[in-house]
């Protein structure tokens, strides 16, 4: 032990004199071991109340990670030794930080100590341990596994060399291109590069271009730039597209009688207008025990996407289709999802379909799950299932009319559960040949759109609950579940916290449905008022996102113990395992398939899931930016969509595009970014702009490049 002067405590002292004392200490014994009792000796803390007093202030230093109890009442020093392994997030601001593979706080890595990681990136670190008063920081000091080796940018050709920009930002310098590894590239070319080295000690990233989009700026180039640039497949590989046009078609007369035959019962599908793969179609007829009989009948992909086939590779790869705002990039070939695979009227399809006998009240009283055979009567888009619904009049209007009862029936009782009703409008852009837009308008869902949300909601939970619902003891077999967790009770809180000053309340405690049930008045309570779009935006983003997995926690959100993907085979990879796994396991004896396996292919599913789900939104960003892009200079009513350290976001009313007030131009006072009420807040003046609040911005810039809207207050506002 370091035999430096001892500490002399009086008979009474401050925590704070205390707390300096103590850090003072350890940083002198730095590396020891230091226990309890000895440090009560060597600062003389003879007092019972100093001694509480010292322990608080360890317990605090230790939960800082200042220091670390090595053992029982044994304390030491928490010093640059300690070694993490995590995920590196470069941020544009320059604020980048580690996120600990075992969970904990995100730790602050400034760029001196990056070691030029990329954003992504698996890295291991050294911790320093926090210091009062100071967040915790590290070091890269190992960069185990690149998250990505190819970015997508415009070249910049110059005599001699080119280099690649890019728009996210998150690079931390461009990259360097020989000019030898252009590809024949030109300045203002939309590609893709990959790396070919690694910057060391300061060196530059060097690249090649792997692909030439096109010209940056034309609709086509910009919308594969958005999908490579999240990873996704912007082509068909040849191979694939070949072994799709070797399907056969037919069905052959042995293959129908496998199978239970509908095509004698009238069914039907509703779908958007612009649809061509119809996954999914309704049948109904009334049986002679007063019931009816309702088949929720669904595309048969698996009988002709055998597992492990060059189709099912590349399907797995892509795991779901991506819907940009211009355009569909299927998972599976044209050939299967649009014309084989897709229910389409007046011909013979293949389906897997659940068959429920229900009553009037909606009750299931008998529930299969067979292999059909099916022949759809009619395509019906949501408008004319919707004038059906609303008229009384139409083709199959008994038919439909009586669907939309009982989907009207399964809706309630799915509230009356605890389902969260979060009814959102989607935007949407009307386009002219060339993808420009020429006008925005919103998409809401109307009964018909409920009617076969409901029916398919039923369809994926019986199937699960058919798998994972087992007798006590028993082990249910592995099966891909869309789970979706209770909300964090932290956010639920600052939720309550935050609407109370609105006048409202919600419960934060108590049983899952008594909590939904308390949202779900919330978002009633709330229509039509001014702080409606900021107290459901706020709502959303206390709730967990929902994924999939083979270890069921049940859906949240929805109010089902077990739920799964069964009923889009065409666009999403986990409805076609879940196929698999079905016809196996309705085969009496079948053994569980392998849990690993599957676990990571849901995992796999969700990433790719999020990666279509942000190239869906940059897309749209992008058609934002294009359709302001005219309309520089322009006055708009808007509200504070957002709120961040650099800035407001604000949606315009009238098209919804969102743009952003950067906090330099508030120039009328210092402000300061409040996290927690979501809000920013004028230090001088004590002026502030909260999420929800009503603004009139102008349009500054549309910027395509970085897919940006610029906004700047043109008036006072008055609260």
């Amino acid at each position: 032990m370091s035999k430096k002067k001892e500490k002399k405590a009086g008979k009474r002292m401050s925590k704070k004199e205390l707390l300096k004392l103590v850090l003072d200490f350890f940083n002198e014994n730095e590396g020891e071991v230091l226990p309890l009792k000895y440090i009560f000796e060597h600062l003389r803390l003879t007092t019972h109340p100093l001694k509480m007093l010292c322990v608080d202030i360890l317990y605090e230093l230790q939960a800082d990670d200042y220091i670390v109890e090595v053992d029982k009442f044994k304390y030491r020093l928490n010093t640059h030794g300690v070694e993490l392994v995590g995920t590196f997030q470069r941020k544009s601001n320059g604020k980048n930080s580690f996120i600990p593979e075992e969970g904990g706080d995100a730790i602050f890595i400034a760029e001196r100590n990056s070691a030029h990681a990329m954003n992504g990136d698996k890295v291991r670190i050294a911790f320093y341990g926090k210091r009062k008063g100071r967040e915790p920081q590290g070091e890269v000091i190992e960069i185990l596994e690149r998250a990505n080796d190819t970015f997508v940018g415009t070249l910049v050709v110059v005599k001699g060399y080119a280099f690649l920009t890019t728009e996210n930002r998150t690079l931390a310098s461009d990259i360097f291109i020989p000019p030898g590894r252009l590809k024949g590239g030109k300045s203002g070319d939309k590609v893709v590069v990959k790396i070919i080295q690694w910057p060391v000690k300061g060196n530059s990233i060097i690249g090649q271009v792997v692909d030439i989009l096109g010209t940056a700026g034309e609709n086509t180039t910009e919308m594969h730039a958005i999908l490579a640039e999240y990873g996704l497949p912007y082509s068909y590989p040849a191979s694939v597209e070949k072994a799709a046009e070797l399907i056969p078609a037919d069905i052959t007369p042995e293959e129908i009688a496998h199978r239970e035959d509908f095509r004698e019962v009238t069914t039907f599908t509703i779908d958007p207008k612009d649809a061509k793969d119809f996954d999914d179609a309704l049948s109904i007829r009334p049986l002679e025990n007063g019931l009816w009989e309702i088949g929720v009948h669904i595309a048969d992909v698996s009988h002709y996407v055998t597992e492990g086939s060059v189709i099912d590779k590349e399907a797995q790869k892509r795991a779901t289709s991506v819907y940009l705002v211009d355009r569909t990039i299927p998972m599976l070939p044209e050939r299967l999802c649009n014309f084989i695979c897709s229910l389409r009227p007046d011909e013979e399809k293949l389906a897997y379909s659940v068959i429920f006998e229900m009553n009037e009240k909606a009750e299931v009283k008998s529930s299969r799950v067979v292999h059909t055979v099916i022949k759809s009567n009619r395509r019906f888009t949501y408008e004319e299932a919707q004038q059906v619904i609303e008229t009384g009049e139409g083709e199959y209007k008994e038919e439909i009319l009586q669907l939309d009862k009982l989907a009207k029936i399964l809706r309630e009782n799915r509230f009356k559960a605890g389902a969260i009703n979060f009814d959102r409008y989607e935007v949407k852009f009307e386009l002219d040949e060339q993808g420009k837009p020429l006008g925005v308008y919103f998409k809401v869902s109307k009964e018909a759109n409920k009617l076969i949300e409901e029916f398919m909601l039923l369809a994926n939970r019986t199937v699960a609950e058919k798998i994972g619902r087992v007798p006590k003891g028993q082990k249910a077999k592995v099966l891909p579940y869309r789970i979706h967790d209770l909300p964090d009770p932290e956010k639920l809180d600052n939720l309550s916290q935050f609407i109370a000053r609105f006048g409202y309340k919600l419960r934060t405690t108590g049983s899952r449905v008594e909590v939904s049930k308390s949202i779900n008045r919330l978002l009633d309570d709330v229509q039509g008022k001014k702080e409606e779009n900021l107290i459901e935006t706020v709502s959303i983003r206390a709730m967990q996102k929902a994924r999939y997995s083979t270890h069921n926690i049940g859906h949240y959100g929805l109010a089902f113990d077990y739920y799964t993907h069964f009923t889009s085979p065409i666009r999403r990879y986990p409805d076609l395992m879940v196929h698999r796994l079905l016809t196996k396991y309705l085969d009496e004896g079948a053994r569980s398939a392998n849990e690993q396996k599957y676990e990571a292919l849901c995992n796999h599913s969700t990433a790719m899931e999020i990666q279509a789900s942000l190239a869906e939104r940059a897309s749209v960003k992008y058609k934002q930016v294009e359709f302001l892009s005219d309309k520089v200079g322009q006055v708009y009513d808007g509200v504070i969509s957002g709120v961040t350290e650099w800035g407001i976001y604000v949606e315009l009313n009238e098209n919804k595009c969102e743009g952003m007030v950067a906090i330099r131009n508030l120039d009328d006072d210092y402000y300061e970014f409040d996290e927690k009420n979501y809000c920013l807040r004028g230090r001088l003046r004590n002026t502030v702009y909260s999420l929800g609040d009503a603004v009139t911005i102008r349009v500054v810039k549309a910027s395509l490049e970085r897919k940006q809207l610029d906004f700047e207050l043109v008036e006072e506002r008055f609260e």
